[in-house]
Protein backbone atom coordinates (compact mmCIF):
# COMPACT_ATOMS: atom_id res chain seq x y z
CA UNK A 1 0.00 0.00 0.00
CA UNK A 2 0.99 3.55 -0.68
CA UNK A 3 2.05 5.66 2.10
CA UNK A 4 -0.25 8.65 1.38
CA UNK A 5 -2.76 6.41 0.41
CA UNK A 6 -3.10 4.39 3.45
CA UNK A 7 -2.61 8.72 5.20
CA UNK A 8 -5.66 10.04 3.07
CA UNK A 9 -7.88 6.73 4.05
CA UNK A 10 -6.88 6.97 7.98
CA UNK A 11 -7.89 10.93 7.88
CA UNK A 12 -11.46 9.89 6.02
CA UNK A 13 -11.92 7.23 8.83
CA UNK A 14 -11.11 9.65 11.48
CA UNK A 15 -13.18 12.64 9.88
CA UNK A 16 -16.21 9.86 9.56
CA UNK A 17 -15.56 8.39 13.24
CA UNK A 18 -14.92 11.36 15.48
CA UNK A 19 -18.33 12.95 14.17
CA UNK A 20 -20.46 9.94 14.04
CA UNK A 21 -21.04 9.63 18.01
CA UNK A 22 -22.95 13.33 18.06
CA UNK A 23 -24.84 12.59 14.19
CA UNK A 24 -26.44 9.24 15.41
CA UNK A 25 -27.92 8.92 18.14
CA UNK A 26 -28.07 4.73 18.56
CA UNK A 27 -25.49 3.96 21.14
CA UNK A 28 -22.60 2.40 19.39
CA UNK A 29 -21.21 1.01 23.28
CA UNK A 30 -22.25 -1.15 25.61
CA UNK A 31 -21.60 -0.19 28.89
CA UNK A 32 -22.05 -1.27 32.17
CA UNK A 33 -24.61 1.57 33.13
CA UNK A 34 -28.13 2.49 32.18
CA UNK A 35 -28.48 5.30 29.75
CA UNK A 36 -31.83 7.21 29.51
CA UNK A 37 -34.58 5.31 27.80
CA UNK A 38 -32.77 1.75 27.95
CA UNK A 39 -35.05 -1.27 29.56
CA UNK A 40 -33.86 -2.15 32.89
CA UNK A 41 -31.28 -5.24 32.72
CA UNK A 42 -29.39 -6.91 35.85
CA UNK A 43 -26.76 -4.88 36.71
CA UNK A 44 -24.54 -8.30 37.04
CA UNK A 45 -25.27 -8.54 33.63
CA UNK A 46 -24.74 -5.32 32.82
CA UNK A 47 -20.94 -5.38 33.93
CA UNK A 48 -20.24 -8.46 32.02
CA UNK A 49 -21.68 -7.66 28.78
CA UNK A 50 -19.67 -4.70 28.99
CA UNK A 51 -16.13 -6.18 29.83
CA UNK A 52 -17.05 -9.02 27.02
CA UNK A 53 -18.27 -6.07 24.61
CA UNK A 54 -14.97 -3.84 25.14
CA UNK A 55 -12.96 -7.40 25.55
CA UNK A 56 -14.08 -7.69 21.64
CA UNK A 57 -13.34 -4.87 20.94
CA UNK A 58 -9.50 -4.43 21.54
CA UNK A 59 -9.36 -8.03 20.28
CA UNK A 60 -10.89 -6.63 16.96
CA UNK A 61 -8.08 -3.73 17.69
CA UNK A 62 -5.10 -6.46 18.15
CA UNK A 63 -6.81 -8.39 15.20
CA UNK A 64 -6.64 -5.71 12.79
CA UNK A 65 -2.87 -5.15 13.65
CA UNK A 66 -1.99 -8.92 12.89
CA UNK A 67 -3.95 -9.64 10.17
CA UNK A 68 -3.07 -5.80 7.83
CA UNK A 69 -0.05 -5.04 9.78
CA UNK A 70 1.79 -8.58 8.99
CA UNK A 71 0.09 -9.08 5.54
CA UNK A 72 2.45 -8.64 2.61
CA UNK A 73 0.98 -5.95 0.09
CA UNK A 74 2.49 -5.68 -2.90
CA UNK A 75 0.88 -3.64 -5.78
CA UNK A 76 1.97 -5.52 -8.60
CA UNK A 77 0.47 -8.21 -7.38
CA UNK A 78 -3.55 -8.57 -8.19
CA UNK A 79 -3.71 -11.75 -5.62
CA UNK A 80 -2.53 -9.83 -3.11
CA UNK A 81 -4.24 -6.29 -3.42
CA UNK A 82 -7.45 -8.11 -3.31
CA UNK A 83 -6.44 -10.06 -0.65
CA UNK A 84 -5.54 -7.02 1.47
CA UNK A 85 -8.51 -5.46 0.34
CA UNK A 86 -10.56 -8.35 1.44
CA UNK A 87 -9.19 -8.31 4.74
CA UNK A 88 -9.59 -4.83 5.06
CA UNK A 89 -13.39 -4.81 4.31
CA UNK A 90 -13.61 -7.85 6.50
CA UNK A 91 -12.27 -5.61 9.36
CA UNK A 92 -14.98 -2.67 8.61
CA UNK A 93 -17.71 -5.41 8.62
CA UNK A 94 -16.77 -7.10 11.92
CA UNK A 95 -16.49 -3.26 13.08
CA UNK A 96 -19.67 -2.62 11.92
CA UNK A 97 -21.23 -5.67 13.25
CA UNK A 98 -19.82 -4.98 17.01
CA UNK A 99 -20.61 -1.54 17.24
CA UNK A 100 -24.38 -2.13 15.86
CA UNK A 101 -24.75 -4.28 18.49
CA UNK A 102 -25.87 -1.83 21.64
CA UNK A 103 -28.04 -0.19 18.94
CA UNK A 104 -29.74 -3.87 17.72
CA UNK A 105 -29.72 -5.03 21.57
CA UNK A 106 -31.66 -1.45 22.39
CA UNK A 107 -34.13 -1.76 19.12
CA UNK A 108 -37.30 -0.48 19.66
CA UNK A 109 -36.37 1.95 22.72
CA UNK A 110 -35.59 5.67 22.16
CA UNK A 111 -32.24 5.64 24.15
CA UNK A 112 -30.83 9.35 25.09
CA UNK A 113 -26.98 9.54 24.91
CA UNK A 114 -25.29 11.99 27.24
CA UNK A 115 -22.21 13.85 26.08
CA UNK A 116 -20.25 11.57 28.53
CA UNK A 117 -21.07 8.49 26.44
CA UNK A 118 -20.56 10.42 23.20
CA UNK A 119 -17.17 11.11 24.65
CA UNK A 120 -16.49 7.79 25.52
CA UNK A 121 -17.45 6.67 21.89
CA UNK A 122 -15.35 9.11 20.44
CA UNK A 123 -12.71 7.90 22.38
CA UNK A 124 -13.03 4.26 21.43
CA UNK A 125 -13.17 4.86 17.30
CA UNK A 126 -9.72 6.99 18.63
CA UNK A 127 -8.22 3.60 19.68
CA UNK A 128 -9.84 1.61 16.44
CA UNK A 129 -8.64 4.23 13.86
CA UNK A 130 -5.18 4.07 15.68
CA UNK A 131 -5.37 0.61 15.94
CA UNK A 132 -5.85 0.30 11.96
CA UNK A 133 -3.13 3.11 11.10
CA UNK A 134 -0.65 1.35 13.48
CA UNK A 135 -1.73 -1.56 11.32
CA UNK A 136 -0.74 0.03 7.95
CA UNK A 137 2.08 1.95 9.30
CA UNK A 138 3.44 -2.06 9.65
CA UNK A 139 2.34 -3.43 6.92
CA UNK A 140 3.84 -0.75 4.74
CA UNK A 141 7.12 -1.03 7.02
CA UNK A 142 8.46 -0.57 9.90
CA UNK A 143 6.43 0.39 12.84
CA UNK A 144 7.75 2.99 15.19
CA UNK A 145 7.82 3.16 18.93
CA UNK A 146 5.66 6.15 20.08
CA UNK A 147 5.40 7.88 23.36
CA UNK A 148 2.31 10.02 25.46
CA UNK A 149 3.08 13.10 23.30
CA UNK A 150 2.40 11.67 19.97
CA UNK A 151 -0.92 10.32 21.43
CA UNK A 152 -2.25 13.32 22.58
CA UNK A 153 -1.23 15.20 19.80
CA UNK A 154 -3.41 12.65 17.55
CA UNK A 155 -6.21 12.71 19.97
CA UNK A 156 -6.22 16.51 19.94
CA UNK A 157 -6.31 16.28 16.11
CA UNK A 158 -8.89 13.54 16.52
CA UNK A 159 -11.52 15.43 18.56
CA UNK A 160 -10.56 18.85 16.40
CA UNK A 161 -11.61 16.49 13.65
CA UNK A 162 -15.38 15.87 15.57
CA UNK A 163 -15.59 19.39 15.92
CA UNK A 164 -18.23 19.56 13.19
CA UNK A 165 -20.65 17.34 14.62
CA UNK A 166 -20.48 18.50 18.26
CA UNK A 167 -21.54 22.24 16.48
CA UNK A 168 -24.55 19.95 14.75
CA UNK A 169 -25.65 18.42 18.03
CA UNK A 170 -25.27 21.03 20.07
CA UNK A 171 -25.30 24.37 19.07
CA UNK A 172 -27.07 24.28 15.85
CA UNK A 173 -29.86 21.97 16.53
CA UNK A 174 -30.81 24.18 20.16
CA UNK A 175 -30.49 27.18 17.90
CA UNK A 176 -33.07 25.97 15.04
CA UNK A 177 -35.56 24.54 18.18
CA UNK A 178 -34.80 28.17 19.80
CA UNK A 179 -35.80 30.14 16.68
CA UNK A 180 -38.99 27.64 15.63
CA UNK A 181 -40.96 28.35 19.08
CA UNK A 182 -40.23 32.12 20.31
CA UNK A 183 -41.10 33.15 23.12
Amino acid sequence: MDQSLAVWILVVLALVTANLPFVVERPFLVLPWAQSGEPARASGLRWVESLVFFCLVVALGYGALLLIGRAFFSGSSAAATVLFLLKLVGFFVVAAVLLGYAGWRDRGCVVKKSFFVRLIEVLVFYGLVGALGFAFEANIGNGFHQTWEFYVVTLSLFLVLGYPGFVFRYLLRNRRINESYPE
